[in-house]
């Protein structure tokens, strides 16, 4: 049930060294697109004193391509899902993390909702966070006096946690330039297109005269937080694509992960479906870097 908003003292900072002060961790949450946040302010899930809003800050609602830094993509707090679903530079040199956004069927939670806060709510069911993952994105986190940079794979500590310390923002989420050939894929398993995933797996593959060069596995909502493959990924470098590969490399990724039952779905059945998923998104991502047709190293 949706109640009216508790009182809290509302705060908007014009520097990112101003919010740091603010955001305590305790009494003070940053507000970004606020998707999450409200909602659980007005279902007393969250209870703030303070609440820090990013948005009268300059330089945070960026997406670009460092043209001197390796090519890498650049996305700032304030960036939007949709803004980042339709920019060029995405769809176009990370196609993979466009296909995950556009996973996401509300058109209001794309909108008023940002990428950096989709990270942030912790959940293991994101849709972008297994993107991120397969694309070896890492994240910036401003403190008080200092920066730190993570792999993304080292922010979710658990569900609803991430490495977020008091008084520290994240500031960016960097992703690096594709390897050269490589493809990816992202898949979603959920009761209805506007649910959240039963399961979803996001996958990046290279490869080199048929050899896999290059492999990354990502799984969302199979364990407490997004998890990468690692073991899978293993079993595939250095390998000749088949399906024979395809599919011993679903069943180590099944391994890795921990389900859980709930009103969504069993463990034993998203497990199933983590091998499922995963041999179909490698097969397709395979596909589109030409191994399956004798042109490999071809862009997707």
């Amino acid at each position: 049930m949706h109640r009216a908003l508790l009182p809290f003292e509302f705060s908007e900072p014009a520097s990112v060294e101003e919010a740091v002060a603010l955001v305590d961790g305790g009494r003070a949450r940053a507000l970004a697109g606020g998707v999450d946040l409200v909602l659980k302010m007005r279902l007393r899930q969250e209870t703030p004193e303070r609440v820090v809003s990013l948005q009268k800050i300059a330089g945070l609602d960026h997406v670009r391509v460092d043209a001197h830094g390796g090519g890498a993509l650049h996305i700032g707090a304030l960036a939007t899902l949709r803004q980042v679903e339709q920019s060029a530079a995405v769809t176009q040199g990370w196609p993979l993390l466009a296909e995950a956004i556009a996973s996401i069927v509300s058109m209001q939670t794309k909108v008023m909702g940002t990428l950096v806060g989709n990270l942030c709510v912790g959940t293991p069911a994101s849709d972008v966070a297994p993107a991120l993952f397969a694309l070896g994105a890492r994240v910036k986190i401003a403190g008080v006096g200092d920066e730190r940079d993570i792999a993304v794979e080292d922010f979710f500590l658990g569900p609803g946690v991430t490495a977020v310390r008091p008084h520290e923002l994240v500031t960016e989420v960097v992703v690096p330039a594709r390897p050269v050939g490589s493809a990816g894929r992202f898949l979603k398993l959920s009761k209805t297109a506007d649910d959240i995933a039963k399961v979803n797996v996001a996958v990046s593959v290279a490869f080199s005269r048929g050899t896999c060069a290059h492999a990354r596995i990502a799984i969302g909502s199979a364990a407490p937080t997004p998890v990468r493959a690692v073991a899978a990924e293993e079993l595939l470098l250095r390998e000749d694509w088949c399906p024979a590969t395809a599919k011993a490399a679903a069943e180590a990724a099944a391994r890795s992960v921990r389900p859980i039952s709930d009103v969504r779905s069993t463990a034993d059945y998203r497990a199933e479906m983590v091998k499922v998923l995963v041999r179909d998104a490698l097969t397709q991502a395979a596909d589109g870097a030409g191994v399956l047709d004798g042109h490999d190293g071809k862009e997707a």
